[in-house]
């Protein structure tokens, strides 16, 4: 019987780790033009291959959902991906969660993020979890080097704003929260 369940479970891994490697190839794909902001202009694909490690490596994460919702967190934003195929290639789970993450390009950008303020605490557990790993890629992104064209005081403003998403995450998962939390106070931010 102990063989039988180590075979599932061997399987199981198996049909888990396809799962991420196809996702990661879409993202991939899909991000393969885009950079980051910053001076090195960073391949795009290492923030939500990063994202994804946060959650998994940080925050104890092994929801495969979760983590293949991490790596395509952008793709509907940043690129012509529509929800409509991220469910088609990857199940409605997958692309509720991308789209409860996914901010409406067609309003100005205050409005949007005013909305992440507000619509924060009615996220499902699975989007607040991929928001508070996005969150915390990007405020250590910001520590690591500011994106061209940032002054000191967007990058103040830009932790600011964060802590306010972050405070209707609050109850998500407290590891990530905890790390969240330290670089707040580093910024003189509270939650």
């Amino acid at each position: 019987m102990q063989f039988l369940s180590f075979v599932f479970l061997s399987s199981t891994m198996s049909s888990d780790a396809v799962l991420l490697l196809e996702t990661v190839n879409f993202a991939a794909e899909k991000h393969r033009y885009q950079r980051r902001k910053d001076p090195d202009r960073t391949p795009y694909i290492n923030h939500p291959v990063g994202v994804a490690r946060i959650l998994s490596h940080e925050g104890g994460v092994t929801d495969i959902e979760v983590l293949q919702a991490a790596l395509l967190h952008d793709t509907v934003e940043d690129t012509d991906t529509t929800p409509a195929e991220l469910e088609a290639k990857f199940g409605p789970t997958v692309a509720r969660i991308v789209q409860e993450v996914t901010d409406d390009k067609n309003l100005p950008k205050q409005e949007r993020k005013r909305l992440q303020v507000e619509h924060a605490p009615h996220c499902s557990h699975q989007a607040k979890l991929v928001k508070l790993a996005d969150k915390l890629y990007n405020l250590r992104d910001l520590n690591r080097c500011t994106p061209v064209g940032w002054t000191p005081e967007r990058v103040q403003e830009y932790f600011v704003w964060a802590c306010e998403v972050v405070k209707g995450l609050k109850g998500t998962n407290s590891a990530l929260e905890e790390k969240l939390e330290e670089l707040f106070r580093q910024r003189g931010a509270q939650l």
